[in-house]
């Protein structure tokens, strides 16, 4: 999906929002005014709609994999992804896991 910046006659940029979820990936491709931080193009995409339980508050976002503040202002191409709250904690995912194959 394609979303234009609304203004005509701005410099505009193009950017990717992502929003991974465990059976699909929400990938938007929009085109903003340059200088808008990633609170706004997250905003402006509507993602907040088709999912409303992101919580800019609470989820953590990043640009390419990097935690990125929401004041962060995007450069042309970047792609903002939406974290999900982690439901475990990996470092004691693995403690469990090694705990198991430990031989008795």
């Amino acid at each position: 999906m394609t979303i234009q910046a609304h203004e005509k006659n701005m410099p505009s940029i193009n950017i990717e929002i992502i929003y991974p979820l465990p059976d699909e990936q929400k990938l938007l491709t929009l085109a903003v005014k340059s200088g808008s931080t990633i609170e706004q193009a997250i905003h402006e995409s509507g993602i907040l709609e088709l999912y409303p339980e992101i919580d800019l508050n609470e989820n953590k976002v990043g640009i390419f994999s990097k935690a990125s503040p929401l004041e962060t202002e995007l450069r042309e191409g970047d792609r903002i992804e939406i974290y999900r709250p982690l439901i475990a904690d990996p470092k004691e995912v693995r403690r469990q896991k090694a705990l198991k194959k430990k031989p008795e």
